[in-house]
């Protein structure tokens, strides 16, 4: 039996079940009203098309790799990402940071390219080491918290923007490990993107939130291409083979709408800083309040978002969805600041 098919497939399961067993994640935020001015308009999430090179970016971040320092904590990196911003250790920060400057050249290089050029799968096929992909993400998080600690809002748009791009490189793969990884990442990237929502003069991401693609990282498409690459091995590997995969695929999906409904709930909050930056600091009573600026539906329930005010602000929430629990709704509680 293939011994990379067998971890390929029993690190899809972990994965997935590891998403199974996180605990709800309820978010608190302190927002500011920020308005959608033409400034704002400039940030983008992803790099312009029309700026993309031709080059494969594979071979960049193999290199990113190849180049990064063997002794940095990465249990550390995590527990800073942890800590709210008033926290967060930036002298710390910005030396491990600056030890991975060459990496992250060449991962901003490789996110500048049009195609990551993974090999086809085969039954033989050496899966690259994921782990290195994720230590990756965490430092370019860790840049992305940098910035937005110092308020340097065109550096943490270049670092997620960065990790976004690698995530969807990453959702090119022929293996469905990959893709899941691609969306871990964008996962990251997302939860940078509500500590950037919460920096008293961060710029109104509404309009870049807006124009992400949807899906953010195709796990349909995944899922379509771990079944094609069973029918490549014998009756015997896909008997035995089958079922993990089919207990997964629904998660898979779930992962995927999980992820694009946080992009959602992300823009939400924008029109509701939108909002309050023009009724004088006031948070809406309801959605409905907010005209002029789109806010989308929460893709679980195909209707509004729940909201509702609070003695200290509101809470935005999305509904479980079908098959799922309850870790796998948005949920926010919210405090505003003017």
């Amino acid at each position: 039996m293939n011994a990379n098919l067998n971890r390929s497939l029993l690190c899809a399961v972990l994965v997935l079940s590891a998403a199974v067993s996180a605990q709800t994640r309820i978010v608190e935020l302190t927002l500011h009203p920020a308005a959608i001015t033409e400034s704002a308009r400039k940030y983008a999430l992803l790099p312009r098309a029309d700026r993309l090179t031709d080059a494969d970016a594979l071979p960049l971040y193999e290199k990113a790799i190849q180049l990064m320092p063997k002794d940095v904590d990465q249990k550390q990196i995590r527990e800073w990402l942890e800590l709210p911003v008033g926290q967060f250790p930036r002298q710390e920060a910005d030396q491990v940071v600056q030890r991975h400057v060459e990496s992250l050249r060449l991962v901003v290089q490789a996110t500048r390219c049009a195609d990551c050029n993974w090999p086809e799968f085969t039954p033989n096929m050496k899966i690259p080491d994921l782990t290195k992909y994720r230590e990756l993400a965490f430092v370019t998080s860790l840049w992305a918290r940098l910035e937005i600690s110092r308020g340097q809002y065109k550096g943490a748009s270049a670092a997620i923007q960065t990790e976004l791009a690698m995530a969807r490189h990453l959702g090119q793969a022929p293996t469905t490990v990959q893709v899941l990884v691609g969306a871990a990442i964008a996962g990251l990237a997302a939860k940078e993107l509500d500590q950037w929502v919460q920096g008293s003069n961060s710029p109104n991401l509404h309009p870049a939130l807006q124009t992400l693609p949807e899906p953010l990282i195709d796990m349909e498409k995944a899922a379509e291409n771990e079944r094609a690459n069973l029918k490549k091995h014998t009756s015997l590997i896909r008997r035995q083979f089958e079922k993990p995969p089919k207990q997964a695929f629904d998660r898979i999906r779930t992962v995927g709408m999980r992820l694009d409904n946080h992009v959602n709930a992300l823009q939400a909050l924008e029109a509701i800083r939108h909002y309050a930056a023009m009724h004088d600091g006031q948070l809406p009573r309801a959605l409905g309040d907010i005209t002029g600026t789109d806010v989308p539906n929460d893709l679980n329930s195909g209707k509004a978002f729940e909201y509702r005010r609070t003695a200290t602000g509101a809470t935005l929430r999305s509904a479980v969805p079908e098959g799922g629990k309850d870790r796998d709704a948005v949920h926010y509680q919210i405090v505003l600041r003017k």
